[in-house]
């Protein structure tokens, strides 16, 4: 099992920053392009909630994927918790920490994340996994900056 930690500093509001982190379209705006992710079963559009289900299909590696993921903490507008149900890896538990900083929020994730195939899993999850999907949160979270603060913008001319 591997752990990644990302952050970025966001100048919007907390409540703004975990709706937006929240929200099924903005997810699928922000991911890279070529993975082509999309809703597809449970929550496919708005705000996914406490104890509610989320199916994603995306090409990574060339190969068309479905995860299947349950949030299973939450706390508004703070942190939430989405753990994989369903999907390529042997498990998976992405933590979404939010922490009013100044004038804006401190977004942190915490990704979990175990391949499955023993050593060869193991291997893969040193060698390829850690940098891609610390790269593929880093690319959401840019993403995520970007809305949210043009979001607030105009609010505060």
């Amino acid at each position: 099992m591997v752990k990644i930690e990302t952050g970025i500093w966001i100048d919007a509001p907390v409540e703004v920053c975990f709706d937006l982190a929240r929200d099924i379209g903005v997810h699928t705006q922000t991911t890279w392009p070529f993975t082509k992710e999309r809703a597809i079963a449970g929550v496919t559009s708005g705000m996914i909630g406490d104890g509610e289900t989320v199916t994603f299909q995306a090409t990574h590696f060339g190969v068309r994927q479905k995860l299947t993921s349950l949030v299973s903490e939450y706390r508004r507008p703070y942190v939430f918790v989405d753990s994989m149900q369903r999907g390529a890896f042997k498990s998976l538990r992405h933590e979404h920490y939010f922490e009013p900083s100044g004038s804006g929020t401190r977004l942190r994730d915490v990704l979990y994340l175990e391949a499955p195939l023993g050593p060869l899993g193991w291997l893969a999850e040193r060698l390829v996994l850690r940098t891609y999907m610390r790269r593929f949160l880093e690319y959401r979270n840019r993403g995520l900056k970007q809305l949210a603060e043009q979001r607030i913008a105009p609010q505060r001319r």
